[in-house]
C-alpha cells in the first residue's frame, strides 16, 4: 500500500507542493489557510501532524512542509493591509456555520485567533498581528452588533 502511494501518479515531488495544490488551495481565505495549519500543530510538541502527507514523505519532511507553509501564510496575512485583512475574515467568517455575530463574542471571549501565530514569529510580528486582528474584530463587532466584552467596558 505504501509503496503504490508512493508512486501514485497524484502525488506531486514534495510535501509542500502536494500540501499546497491538493489542500491549501482549495481554502478559499488567508485566514481560513491560518486556521487549518495551526489545527495540524500539536500544542504539546509543537510539532505538525498530517496523516497523508507523512505516509508518503515521511513524519519530518511533512513536519517541515507544514511549518514552512504556516510560516508563510502567517508572513502574507501580515503584508496585507487593514482593507485586505477585513475583506479576508470576513470571507472566512462566511464560510462558518456559527452567526457571525455570536461567533465574534466568543472570539472576544476565548481569544482563539491566538492560537495561530507560528512559534518561530518574532515578537514585533506577533504584536503587529494581534493589533491588527483586534482592530478588525472591534470593526467586525460593530458592523454584525456583537456585543463588546464585559472587561472591555469596565476600562472606560
Amino acid at each position: 500500500m505504501m509503496e503504490s502511494l508512493r508512486n501514485s501518479a497524484i502525488w506531486e515531488r514534495s510535501a509542500s507542493a502536494n500540501l499546497w495544490l491538493r489542500t491549501l488551495a482549495q481554502i478559499p481565505s488567508l485566514f481560513g489557510r491560518l486556521v487549518y495549519l495551526s489545527s495540524l500543530r500539536d500544542a504539546n510538541s509543537d510539532a505538525y501532524q498530517h496523516h497523508g502527507l507523512a505516509m508518503v514523505f515521511g513524519e519530518a519532511e511533512a513536519d517541515q512542509a507544514l511549518r514552512e507553509s504556516h510560516e508563510k501564510a502567517f508572513a502574507d496575512w501580515l503584508m496585507y493591509g487593514l482593507e485586505q485583512q477585513k475583506a479576508d475574515l470576513d470571507l472566512f467568517l462566511s464560510t462558518l456555520d456559527t452567526p457571525k455575530r455570536l461567533l465574534l463574542e466568543s472570539w472576544q471571549r476565548l481569544t482563539p485567533y491566538k492560537n495561530l501565530i507560528p512559534s518561530r514569529a518574532g515578537s514585533a510580528q506577533e504584536s503587529l498581528y494581534l493589533a491588527d486582528l483586534e482592530t478588525l474584530l472591534r470593526l467586525l463587532r460593530n458592523e454584525y452588533g456583537a456585543a463588546p466584552h464585559p472587561a472591555a467596558s469596565r476600562h472606560r
